[in-house]
């Protein structure tokens, strides 16, 4: 018997060392403080301009945006969660063990577990180590709550509790729970609604109001009961509380601003945990509303992806950033930010050349040829034409740039000077712009070169800001991280905003009824580019700039979407909005621009003109006849042209117009190839293809006199 006793002990002994080991082994103490751990899963939390949260998400394992310090909390809230949870919390170590004891008869008797006696400690323990619901779980959450109340003061612990507790809809803490059930802050709410949380975080689906709003009313009176007894609510107090419904209200889904929120954490640089934007979020949801149902219209034109952004100009301000789909789950590019995607802006990019032109002598009266052209291309020729195909002869720049025609605008770059043009869309803030000029070449007038929504934006709220540059900024109360610079006068900007907003300056091209003539004065621009990829307007008016893209983020073309028919009847939706917030007025117009009755030539026959009272600035030519003094050059073939005879076409029939710019009707052309005179012509001159290599000059000859002759153009025919 000695020896079964001894052996015995040692092997309880051995048994209980062991045990021991496996309970420290398995205990994993809170390392930090409760604050720490909330901080460190914590993001910068962004709110709208009012306050209103933009990154509400409840896919988190923590509530890190609805926090409050624990005196902040209603008192009646503190008492109710600690009578019904932990009535002991104040004194008990960590561990309840009266709690556990009158728990494990309740349960021997019932033959099942009816209750757990958690403590409000042991409860912050399973959420910061969840494991199973286990004996052997139920001892180490002991432990570690006994080490947790070792280190943390009580109301540490409670406050990380109350901001925690997990509730349906996946909800943490009081503050997203008031929300959720009654849409109100939780300083507002009535005793019963008070308690209502009390009582639901212990089943939030067994007690789910929107389900039986009546079920839980036992409970809610048994907890009134017990906070009578402890004299912190009266009779009085139960007997109003227990008359009383609830009047359920569930929250409108906040406003996704995603993408927005992402772009500010990326450009934040200084410390703090939420930030006040500029962003408005009612705007916002309007905004997303008109752009996403614009998408579904749409859809049957293989049109998938848009982005708007509005901003005020007079402050610089983004008050909207908008992407399609944002609320779409199961939409694939959802995540993308297309505020931010470089694209082809095509037309849409012209204003910006044209404002240039103007401060480089040009004027809105300014006579543009308007012609089939072509330009060497390495050693090919590229043909440019306009969008419709057709050409009007001898036009205004006010006509050139409402009509968006091409070739005026390849002249206008050829002008003011490639180079020159994007250095200016580099001051504007077009960082995606990042290639020599080489690259992009005269495509650059007509935006082959990739930019962003964003970078657009800006670049028109600079016309809208009389030719003053700045960033847009996205935080309130800042005047935007660079000083502003001008880009164009006064003068300039404000002559641009008026062609744009002049719906005789576009007749040519989108007829009298244009979806651009805004009820109001709003100049107006759109762009697409090639195959229909992208489509663009971005327009303004007095204080706001909005900017839309449309397309398809995998770059597939859509069916012939423009920005005349894709995103301008939106842009005009939101501007209809946009004049309720701020009654509209006219477009500023410089007092330095002087106002004057001009001949303008007709484009049809150049000895006739016909009136028209058009704006300059001082001291600029007012003839608008005598703007753009010819200059010679010949057109085709040009220098380097490699050329081959078809086989298939009989050699008489091959033959190549040798073309003159700048050619007067009193005027002829001598060609000459090779040292040899070849024929006299007009502008054009119609060449028989033969194999060799020439070399091409021109003489301009008027009344028998040498006007002009041109350097030489190399080409070879093979």
């Amino acid at each position: 018997m000695r020896r079964v006793f001894k052996y015995g002990a040692i092997s309880l002994m051995a048994g209980a060392g062991l045990f021991a080991l496996a309970t420290y082994a398995a205990i994993t103490p809170v390392k930090t403080s409760l604050h720490s751990l909330r901080s460190d899963a914590q993001t910068l939390q962004v709110a709208d301009r009012a306050g209103q949260p933009l990154t509400i998400s409840y896919q988190n394992r923590w509530n890190v945006y609805d926090n409050l310090p624990l005196y902040q909390m209603p008192e009646l809230l503190r008492q109710a969660f600690v009578v019904s949870e932990d009535k002991r919390f104040f004194e008990h170590a960590g561990v309840d063990w009266r709690a556990r004891g009158s728990a494990l008869i309740q349960n021997l008797k019932t033959g099942e577990v009816v209750r757990g006696a958690s403590t409000i400690t042991e409860q912050v323990v399973r959420m910061i180590n969840p494991r199973p619901r286990t004996l052997w779980g139920k001892w180490v959450e002991g432990w570690e709550s006994a080490l947790l109340e070792r280190n943390t003061a009580k109301a540490d612990i409670l406050e990380f509790y109350l901001n925690q507790v997990p509730y349906a809809a996946n909800r943490r803490g009081v503050v997203q729970a008031a929300r959720y059930y009654f849409d109100r802050d939780i300083s507002t709410l009535t005793p019963r609604e008070t308690l209502a949380l009390a009582v639901l975080a212990r089943a939030p689906s067994s007690y789910d109001l929107y389900k039986d709003s009546t079920k839980i009313d036992g409970a809610i009176g048994r907890l009134a009961t017990a906070l009578q007894e402890r004299k912190l609510m009266s009779a009085d107090d139960v007997a109003q509380l227990q008359s009383e419904t609830f009047k359920l209200a569930k929250p409108a889904d906040p406003v996704n601003a995603s993408h927005f929120a992402q772009y500010v954490r990326n450009h934040v640089h200084s410390g703090g945990s939420a930030f006040h934007s500029t962003l408005d979020a009612q705007l916002q949801a309007s905004v997303q509303k008109i752009v996403d149902d614009r998408v579904r219209t749409l859809e049957r034109r293989n049109l998938k992806n848009a982005a708007v952004l509005v901003a005020d100009h007079t402050t610089g301000e983004i008050l909207a950033w908008v992407v399609s789909g944002a609320n779409d789950p199961a939409s694939p590019t959802r995540q993308i930010d297309a505020v931010t995607v470089p694209r082809q802006p095509g037309s849409a990019q012209k204003p910006l050349l044209y404002g240039l032109a103007l401060d480089n002598g040009w004027n809105p009266a300014t006579i543009i040829e308007d012609a089939p052209l072509a330009e060497a291309i390495g050693t090919g020729l590229h043909n440019f034409k306009n969008y419709s195909n057709t050409y009007y002869g001898r036009i205004t720049l006010r006509e050139a740039l409402g009509n968006s025609l091409n070739i005026p605008a390849l002249k206008t770059v050829n002008y003011v000077g490639k180079q020159k043009y994007l250095t200016t869309l580099h001051r504007l803030g077009f960082e995606s712009l990042n290639r020599g000029v080489e690259i992009y070449d005269e495509g650059l007038a007509l935006g082959n070169g990739e930019v962003t929504l964003l970078e657009m934006a800006q670049g028109f709220a600079a016309l809208a800001n009389r030719g003053m540059s700045r960033p847009l900024h996205f935080l309130s109360g800042d005047t935007g991280p660079l000083a502003q610079e001008r880009i164009y006068s006064p003068e300039a900007a404000s002559l641009i905003g008026d062609i744009l907003s002049d719906p005789w300056a576009r007749r040519l091209e989108f007829g009298n009824g244009s979806v651009l003539n805004f009820p109001m004065q709003t100049a107006a621009k759109t762009g697409t580019s090639t195959d229909y990829r992208d489509a663009w307007t971005l327009a303004y008016n007095h204080k706001y700039v909005v900017g839309m893209w449309m397309g398809n983020l995998d770059h597939t073309p859509t069916d012939g979407v423009t920005g005349a028919t894709g995103p301008a009847l939106a842009v005009r939706s939101i501007f209809s909005m946009l004049n309720l917030r701020a009654a509209p007025r006219k477009l500023w117009l410089s007092p330095k621009l002087v106002q004057k009755d001009v001949c303008i030539e007709d484009p049809r026959d150049a000895s006739r003109c016909y009136n028209r009272s058009e704006y300059f600035m001082e001291g600029g030519m007012e003839d608008a006849r005598l703007t753009q003094p010819p200059r010679f050059e010949i057109v085709k073939p040009t220098a380097g042209l490699r050329m081959a005879l078809d086989p298939r076409i009989p050699r008489d029939r091959q033959k190549v117009p040798f073309t003159m710019r700048g050619l007067q009707s009193n005027q002829t052309v001598e060609w000459i190839l090779n040292g040899q005179s070849i024929g006299t012509s007009g502008e054009k001159f119609m060449w028989p293809l033969s194999r060799g290599k020439f070399l091409l000059t021109a003489r301009v000859m008027q009344d028998g006199k040498l006007v002009h002759a041109t350097p030489e153009i190399d080409y070879t025919v093979r």
